[in-house]
């Protein structure tokens, strides 16, 4: 893997190393947003929904409102499958053979990426909104309290966190592929050598035992005068 490489990989069918795999930092950065996505989808699915002494239905802990809780939700399980699909691409990465497959893995990753840091901060912007204008009457036994300010914090987090993910795949874009190791379609050698056409030795081409180089053939009837001598003894 060391040497050239094609936008952060080495040349397709080396031998997968997981700690190598577990020190990069685009995996760090994922596993750290997949926790991310477990502890706000935690928080609001089990502790955001709260209702008054006097009531029986549960309403949304941010406002009352259920859109915050569905969005809180909502995002934090489908960015969870979003790093477990990323994590499942980074160790098939280094095997895809074909440049522009990994050119096109490398700019979905960045504009999912990117993608997710805008939605976190508008999520991040909306909870918090909504909690800050949460009344105290409906919630009077201030339950759920910790669990929302988590599912804020971890919010405002997987900003950054999915946003490292989107520069660090930028900065594999940039790397690009080296044109001396790689071709556009990259194939097996293995599989050229096996696939090459045979190619006969032509007669023209050898010499004679003698070192006098190797008789033309002619065009010309055979007349014997060239041909084999029988010697008598």
């Amino acid at each position: 893997m060391e040497g050239m490489q094609a936008y952060g990989a080495g040349k397709a069918g080396g031998a997968f190393d997981p700690v190598t795999f577990l020190q990069q930092p685009q995996t760090i950065l994922r596993i750290v947003s997949w926790l991310f996505s477990i502890v706000i989808f935690g928080c609001i699915a089990n502790e955001g929904y709260i209702n008054r002494p006097n009531e029986v239905e549960e309403y949304c802990i941010f406002n009352r409102n259920q859109n915050a809780c569905n969005y809180g939700v909502f995002m934090g399980s489908m960015a969870f499958l979003c790093c477990v699909a990323f994590l499942a691409l980074d160790v098939y990465f280094p095997q895809i053979s074909s440049v522009k497959d990994r050119k096109k893995a490398v700019l979905a990753d960045i504009g999912i990426s990117a993608f997710w840091s805008f939605m976190w901060f508008v999520g991040f912007c909306f909870l918090a909104n909504q909690w800050q204008v949460t009344k105290q009457e409906d919630n009077p036994l201030r339950e759920g309290g910790d669990a929302a300010r988590a599912a804020i914090t971890f919010s405002f987090f997987s900003i950054f966190t999915w946003a490292g993910q989107s520069f660090l795949a930028f900065q594999r874009y940039k790397l690009g592929a080296d044109s001396a190791l790689f071709s556009h379609e990259y194939t097996d050698p293995s599989q050229d050598a096996a696939g090459a056409p045979y190619t006969s030795f032509g007669g023209d081409d050898l010499e004679s035992p003698g070192g006098g180089g190797g008789q033309t053939n002619s065009d010309g009837p055979f007349d014997g005068s060239g041909g084999y001598q029988r010697q008598d003894y």
